[in-house]
């Protein structure tokens, strides 16, 4: 069931696909911004934080392909207000948190809440904007995930200074609720859903006759571009992951940062990278138009992950002179990459396809989700040594990126081919 809507009012609700993207970061990242805090209160080591950080990417990743299943039937009204408001009342019922217990619990439902937002995002842009519109609306959605947490830093280190970190998670998560009534007064309900609902009615007719033009899983494992997306969203979302989950750690346990200058430099880093989203995807649209859609987004990724790796000079550069500008230009980096794959993800979908397309590798995403605080907690030890888990962190959007360039723009062509084969 999709939403189809006029020109003018799909910017709006774009609007309100940021502003939810936004609030899904700030809550999810809040421990990460009381982690030291909490790991003094309740005598927690650096592992057994890892697990803690790593519980809510086990629903989140768990829940991505029925979430996706989710929105393509019942559409993104309903299927995004209901994840949004169980996820705003987990995320503030951290605050009553007895010990280690309850806050992984309430991780995991907040995990499984949140699965439905991404995928009800990037199936609404795919709906609504033709492929070479793409990539200025999906770098606003990726904006969105670097706004939420510098939102969350500076807005958490304060409320963290001054009230302790179990107001910090009443607030942000009750506050977030005011969001709700906004999305459902500007998201249609049922005139342009039924439209979409005959348009899936006659893709699964056609898909029924099984003509010779159907494709099987067979052909899509078959297809060196299906495993190339896979392992790039997995390695990418390596680093993503954790700068979220680790690095606000690393600022105050290794560079000596305190709480509101770690949220300073959080800040810088993630609103830089929202900008150049912005200025990239309307570059890179203007772009698509001359020379084609996949050409453009994978060049832009390539060189985005590429760049990603910048920091890695944090192992040489000691001094926390340079820790804000290396962050703040790998951030930037990886931005580019993350909002030029997606934008290759949507445009490879089918319509009728787009939650599960995304829910897909949003899954292969989380898996590394999941990984990334575990093992950086491992690698820590009791010593808390950051230097070999940046070197991990750094290496894996290299390694995304010769992905990349191993599929190909010919191979994406295939991939997007098999995918449209299904509606014809």
């Amino acid at each position: 069931m999709f939403v189809n809507l006029r020109p003018n009012k799909r910017w709006v609700v774009l609007a309100l696909v940021f502003f939810g993207i936004v609030i899904s970061y700030i809550d999810r990242g809040n421990l990460s911004i009381a982690a030291p805090s909490i790991m003094r209160d309740f005598a927690i080591s650096p592992a057994a934080m890892g697990v803690l950080l790593s519980a809510f990417f086990w629903t989140y990743g768990t829940f991505q392909i029925p979430a996706g299943a989710l929105v393509d039937r019942l559409g993104i009204r309903r299927a995004y207000a209901g994840g949004f408001l169980i996820w705003s009342i987990a995320s503030a019922a951290i605050a009553l948190s007895r010990g280690r217990g309850d806050i992984i619990g309430l991780r995991m439902v907040l995990g499984f809440a949140e699965a439905i937002g991404p995928l009800a995002s990037l199936s609404f842009i795919r709906n609504n904007f033709a492929g070479k519109d793409q990539g200025l609306p999906t770098s606003i959605y990726i904006a969105g995930q670097s706004i939420g947490p510098a939102l969350g830093a500076l807005l958490g280190t304060m409320l963290l200074e001054r009230f302790g970190w179990r107001a910090m998670f009443a607030a942000t998560g009750l506050g977030a609720l005011l969001w709700i009534p906004c999305w459902l007064a500007a998201v249609p309900l049922e005139g342009t859903r039924a439209v979409g609902t005959a348009e899936v009615g006659i893709a699964d007719a056609r898909t029924a006759e099984k003509t010779d033009d159907a494709w099987t899983w067979s052909d899509l494992l078959d297809c060196r571009a299906f495993w190339a997306l896979s392992l790039s969203s997995l390695l990418a979302s390596y680093y993503w992951y954790f700068v979220l989950t680790w690095v606000p750690s690393y600022l105050v346990l290794s560079k000596g940062f305190s709480n509101l200058g770690m949220g300073r430099v959080i800040s810088t880093g993630l609103f830089s990278m929202a900008a150049t989203n912005v200025l990239i995807g309307f570059a890179a649209d203007k772009l698509a138009a001359r020379i084609g859609v996949f050409r453009t987004r994978l060049s832009i990724a390539v060189l985005g992950y590429l760049g990603t790796a910048a920091i890695l000079l944090l192992l040489i550069l000691p001094t926390q002179d340079w820790v804000i500008p290396v962050l703040t230009f790998s951030i930037c980096a990886t931005g580019a990459g993350n909002s030029n794959f997606w934008a290759i993800v949507q445009h490879a979908s089918s319509k009728n396809m787009a939650g599960r397309s995304v829910g897909y590798l949003n899954t292969i995403s989380q898996v590394a989700g999941a990984a990334a605080p575990v093992i950086t907690g491992w690698i820590l030890g009791p010593q808390k040594q950051f230097g070999p888990a940046i070197l991990v962190a750094g290496i894996c959007p290299v390694l995304a990126a010769l992905c990349l360039l191993w599929s190909g723009s010919t191979g994406l062509d295939r991939v997007k081919g098999l995918l449209a084969s299904e509606t014809r």
